[in-house]
């Protein structure tokens, strides 16, 4: 892979232990309402981003809110835990830094929101490592599509064929191979039920960034 000129990370699962604040957030929003949460709500829910994610809980469950004030409910419910309790996974931060010894740019698609991403990079030492912070709010679509790595790549001034992507849901890795990138997968528990689909999608799974540093793979 030493063609390989920039390194894309998801943010949530990825680079950071943090998939169990989303299922806080929903069982708990959904219970102060009295709803009940289902599996195939919480698979829906799993790559869509912000705002359609707020559409679709107020679609699907007929609720008075706005999808603006079930944003703002939900960013509030997971600030702290993201500024306070959400920690990076180990060796992440080493390993980009590593990268960046080697003149790897290094960008994140992440399907997350400015407010919670800032002070949880900050909290963890992780500021000042991204060439490119790109979202999927400004793409329009979800990980589904290989939009958001392409936009990442354009933002880092290379080419999709020079990009390694880091991810840790099926959706993702898919739609950054169809976009022509390396893919990586970087295991969470959250994501145990498609763990054959994301060994047989990806190029390399990994347990631990440990597990680059030691091959020294770039």
């Amino acid at each position: 892979m030493s063609e390989i000129k920039a390194a894309i990370f998801d943010f949530d699962g990825t680079l950071v232990d943090s998939m169990y604040v989303w299922s806080k957030v929903d069982k708990e929003f959904l219970e102060a309402r009295n709803i009940e949460v289902t599996d195939e709500y919480t698979d829906k829910m799993r790559s869509m981003f912000f705002e359609t994610a707020a559409a679709y809980t107020k679609e699907t469950y007929g609720l008075s809110e706005s999808v603006e004030e079930i944003m703002n409910v939900w960013l509030d419910m997971a600030r702290t835990e993201y500024a306070e309790n959400v920690r990076a996974k180990k060796y992440a931060a080493e390993y980009i830094r590593y990268l960046k010894t080697r003149g790897v740019k290094i960008g994140m698609a992440t399907s997350n929101n400015p407010y919670l991403l800032k002070p949880c990079l900050e909290k963890n030492n992780m500021n000042g490592l991204f060439d490119a912070i790109c979202y999927t709010s400004e793409v329009g679509v979800n990980k589904s599509n290989p939009d958001i790595y392409l936009y990442t790549a354009e933002k880092l001034g290379v080419r999709p064929q020079e990009c390694v992507v880091f991810e840790d849901i099926i959706e993702g890795l898919k739609s950054a191979s169809q976009s022509g990138m390396k893919t990586i997968a970087v295991y969470d528990s959250s994501n145990d039920e498609y763990l054959e689909e994301i060994k047989s999608t990806a190029d390399k799974l990994i347990h631990s960034y440990r597990e680059m540093l030691d091959e020294l793979q770039y």
